[in-house]
């Protein structure tokens, strides 16, 4: 079945559709002429010229662990991939710090070792808002709306880091934290 479905992944009209919409998303995003760096810009522009159309649109997507293999993120270019909560390294609760390790570099890997003429390293975020949560052993910490009730900005940014130390044993690159939790009314 997900053969199947994998084959259609770069076939139909939503293909200009995304391309269109991330064309006019930076179109409008009003970066000034004067802030180019035209070395970088050089080096991106050559870099997408030695792009196929599947291998551009792979690295606009982020893929679930649960959902994608090491082989097909390789097979497809994709960009990044993402473990949210409930989400483990062979759908294993319990699996251990090193099978994380393990996971990561099997992603990194086949990222890396693509027909592309310039492989580009995939990155892999995970939802650690209260610690890296998803991990047997891991710190667990309060929601960030209790952490801000604290009013200990020390405190957050302890909590900030051990959180990051626990995310870089398991060899991920990124974390959807912190977040900002804002409440309404100014009688807080």
């Amino acid at each position: 079945m997900r053969e199947v479905r994998a084959e259609g992944l770069f076939r139909g009209p939503w293909i200009a559709w995304v391309l269109a919409v991330s064309v006019a998303c930076y179109a409008l995003s009003g970066q000034a002429e004067s802030s180019r760096d035209e070395s970088l810009e050089a080096r991106v522009s050559t870099l997408l010229q030695s792009m196929t159309l599947e291998q551009k649109i792979g690295q606009m997507i982020q893929a679930e662990i649960q959902f994608v293999t090491p082989d097909e993120a390789k097979r497809y270019y994709l960009g990044s991939i993402l473990n949210g909560g409930g989400s483990f390294p062979s759908k294993r609760r319990e699996a251990s710090v090193d099978q994380w390790l393990d996971l990561a570099q099997a992603y990194y890997d086949a990222s890396v070792s693509t027909d592309a003429k310039v492989p580009i390293p995939m990155i892999w975020g995970t939802d650690a808002v209260h610690g890296h949560n998803n991990v047997r052993g891991a710190t667990l910490f309060p929601h960030n709306i209790g952490l801000g009730a604290t009013r200990d900005a020390d405190l957050i940014e302890r909590i900030g880091r051990a959180t990051a130390l626990e995310v870089l044993a398991t060899g991920i690159d990124w974390t959807f934290a912190p977040t900002l939790a804002c409440t309404l009314g100014s009688n807080l």
